[in-house]
C-alpha cells in the first residue's frame, strides 16, 4: 500500500495546525516549513477547506487556520477523502480488469481483507494522536 503524495501532504498539512492551534498561516509558509511544493499544497489546502477541515481567507492579512479540533479529526477518514482511490490490483477496477483468473482468484479478497484491516487502524487514531509531542515536532520544522 502506497499513499499518494496528495494525501501525505493533507497529513502534513493539518498536523502542521495542529502544531500552532488557533493560528492562521499562508500557504507559503506552510510549504515552506514542511518542505512541500507551494502549488501543490494549494489544492491540498482547497480539498481540505471544502472538507470542512481548513477555513481559507482572502486578501491582506489572509491565510489559512483549521477549524477543527485535532481530536475531531480522524486520520482514517482523511486518508479516505483524501486518496484517488484503494485500487490494489487491476482486479479491484471490474471496467480495467483483464486478468483471465479473476472471477476464481483468492488474491482480491486477501488484499481487501488488508485493506480494511490497514483502515480499520487507522480509524483509531486522531490528528491530536499524531501530535502528541508538539516541542519536539516544532523544533523540526524548517525555518
Amino acid at each position: 500500500m502506497h499513499l499518494t503524495r496528495f494525501t501525505d501532504n493533507a497529513l502534513r498539512c493539518l498536523t502542521y495546525f495542529a502544531l500552532h492551534p488557533g493560528e492562521s498561516a499562508t500557504v507559503g509558509e506552510i510549504a515552506r516549513r514542511m518542505v512541500l511544493s507551494e502549488d501543490h499544497l494549494v489544492k491540498v489546502v482547497q480539498r481540505l477547506a471544502r472538507l470542512g477541515y481548513l477555513e481559507t481567507m482572502r486578501g491582506r492579512g489572509g491565510g489559512v487556520r483549521m477549524i477543527r479540533l485535532p481530536e475531531e479529526i480522524n486520520i482514517g477518514a482523511v486518508i479516505r477523502e483524501t486518496e484517488e482511490s484503494f485500487r490494489l490490483v487491476e482486479c479491484f477496477d471490474e471496467a480495467k480488469n483483464s486478468c483471465p483468473i479473476a472471477p476464481s482468484c483468492q488474491l482480491a479478497g486477501v488484499l481487501d481483507e488488508g485493506l480494511q484491516a490497514f483502515l480499520a487502524v487507522l480509524d483509531r487514531y486522531t490528528l491530536a494522536d499524531l501530535s502528541k509531542s508538539p516541542k519536539k515536532l516544532i523544533k523540526l520544522l524548517i525555518a
